[in-house]
């Protein structure tokens, strides 16, 4: 099981080795994940994200967190070890964004009805269903826990477009 620690948590960016990790389910809750979760809140409104998975701050877990959005009627809530089903409806484009690849945009297609599966933070199974922006939210983060990103998802024009700042985070990294 990937360890979570106490040291100070930050976002991960492209290409750090771990956001291409398929994440470790999550036996139980426990103080380390109540911890992470408070860590990966901080950070997600520091950076004003919709959402943060547990990969993107260095812990290879199937964990999600998404940002309360009144406007659309989301409340603040945590996925854990979550399942997605259901997937339905046209694949509509919509400009997507990325903490862990900053400054990199680009359209991406996605199903526009989803339910999912989870648990929570207090050990209950949640089951939601949205054919609205949280939908897009959950297959986003959850492509997270299986080691894609948007690079992967996006359009050959998209991906052309953006190459040069990709090449850049590679450079950054020493690659």
């Amino acid at each position: 099981m990937g360890c979570v620690t106490n040291h100070q948590r930050f976002i991960l960016t492209y290409p750090d080795p771990i956001l291409r990790m398929k994440a470790k389910a999550i036996p139980k809750v426990t103080k380390s994940i109540r911890d992470l979760v408070a860590d990966m809140f901080r950070l997600m409104r520091e950076e004003e994200g919709a959402g943060l998975a547990a990969p993107q701050v260095g812990e290879s877990l199937r964990l999600f967190i998404t940002e309360a959005r009144p406007d659309d009627g989301v409340p603040e809530r945590v996925f854990i070890n979550p399942v997605l089903s259901k997937l339905d409806g046209d694949l509509i484009p919509y400009d997507e964004g990325c903490l862990s690849l900053p400054a990199i945009r680009g359209m991406i297609r996605r199903p526009t009805f989803v339910a999912i599966d989870a648990i929570d933070l207090d050990g209950n199974v949640v089951h939601l269903e949205s054919d609205a922006f949280p939908a897009r939210v959950w297959q986003h983060e959850f492509d997270h826990l299986d080691g894609m990103l948007i690079i992967d998802r996006m359009s050959p024009i998209d991906r052309l477009r953006t190459r040069k700042m990709i090449k850049e985070l590679e450079r950054e990294a020493g690659l």
